[in-house]
């Protein structure tokens, strides 16, 4: 069986309909760009093997550095990095592209990311960009001391983003990486809220890089108990970097709260926030900026109100409950679209069986 999106194989993920794409895309403004990296050996490097690695992308919009957007994170488990973490935290603003790749790339990702504002936009030297730049550990398949990324494979990826489909699996910064022992990478999903509760769209991508094969859920199944073979020569912890996007207008606080139920959909997949896995999430909302060019003292904005009254409920909760939605099923699509990949000293990651995950959800009565 050919790959296809957990989706498209009737494996639907919770209640509420999914947008066009069901792709982060499907929030306005949203754009993905992904390069992939995959050759034998890096040239000009004696002894190097395999690379299995990339980069991916993802735009808040046309130059955020010029008009930030709010945003939040959280840490569900610390051994990882995301560089600008620090000033969204202090500001709760995010002014450039989201830049994901490998552990051992960050510094080339934020000194390529930087340059490319630089050089597109040469006027903004006045409010220097802070690029943020996260990573999941690929060096299972990938010779990543090799050091094998360019500055140009990261303004490919930024060159190339787009709206629309997303494409999914082993591509860009997923393309070395695992997912409870399978073969991981890219997902993404999204979720449009009924126009009672304020039609808004909520969108996520995944990078996946996490879980124990133990633990693998799909649709609430133990699926990973029921497939015991397959398995990588060795087990790493690895990470998750969950994004996730929204045109409903939220503050930094508020957005904080929505990446910290993005780790819930991590869970509802099977994660533990392993010691060693960093699970790093980070939220922003495209429905209002705060432009570099504003002059005044006070900027008025508009938010969704927090608490709840007696004759209001709030929308709170279909907020969080598409989060959640968003994130497990993109974490599914992540294993649903990756294939069977060999890398360096021959180490693999074998792809979910479909058919056999398929008739495990069919014989639980979750087809």
């Amino acid at each position: 069986m050919g790959r296809k999106r957990a989706r498209e194989l009737g494996v639907v993920v919770g209640r509420y309909p999914a947008g066009r794409y069901n792709a982060i895309t499907d929030v306005a403004g949203v754009r993905v760009g992904h390069k992939t990296v995959v050759r034998e050996d890096t040239p000009g490097v004696p002894g190097s093997r395999p690379v299995r690695t990339g980069v991916t992308t993802v735009w808040p919009g046309e130059t955020p550095w010029r008009e930030r957007v709010y945003a939040g994170t959280h840490v569900l488990n610390g051994y990882g990095e995301m560089i600008g973490i620090v000033h969204m935290g202090e500001w709760g603003l995010l002014h450039t592209p989201i830049t994901l790749t490998s552990s051992l790339s960050i510094g080339v990702g934020y000194q390529a990311a930087a340059k490319w504002i630089a050089r597109h936009d040469p006027d903004i030297e006045s409010d220097t960009p802070m690029p943020v730049v996260a990573e999941c550990d690929d060096g299972f398949l990938n010779d990543a001391l090799s050091f094998p990324l360019a500055e140009q494979d990261v303004w490919d990826a930024l060159d190339s983003a787009s709206t629309g489909p997303v494409a999914e699996g082993c591509v860009g910064a997923g393309t070395g990486m695992q997912c409870f022992d399978f073969k991981g990478g890219i997902g993404t999903a999204s979720r449009v809220l009924p126009a009672e509760l304020g039609g808004f769209t909520i969108g996520a991508l995944v990078l996946t890089n996490f879980g124990s094969r133990p633990d693998l859920l799909v649709k609430g199944i133990p699926v990973g108990q029921e497939i015991t073979d397959l398995m990588p020569s060795s087990h790493s912890d690895g990470s998750a970097i969950g994004i996730v996007a929204t045109d409903a207008p939220l503050l930094p606080h508020q957005l904080t709260r929505i990446a910290q139920r993005a780790g819930l959909g991590l869970v509802r997949c099977g994660s533990i926030a392993e010691n060693w896995s960093g699970e790093i999430l980070a939220a922003f909302s495209t429905a209002q900026t705060v432009p570099l060019a504003f002059t005044g003292n006070v900027l008025q904005v508009s938010t969704v109100p927090d608490g709840a009254t007696f004759a209001n409920t709030g929308i709170f909760n279909a907020l969080f409950g598409a989060t959640v939605e968003s994130v497990e099923e993109a974490v599914l699509n992540a294993l649903f679209m990756a294939e069977t990949t060999v890398g360096r000293n021959g180490n693999t990651l074998h792809a979910l069986p479909i058919d056999r995950t398929l008739e495990l959800l069919e014989r639980h009565g979750r087809l």
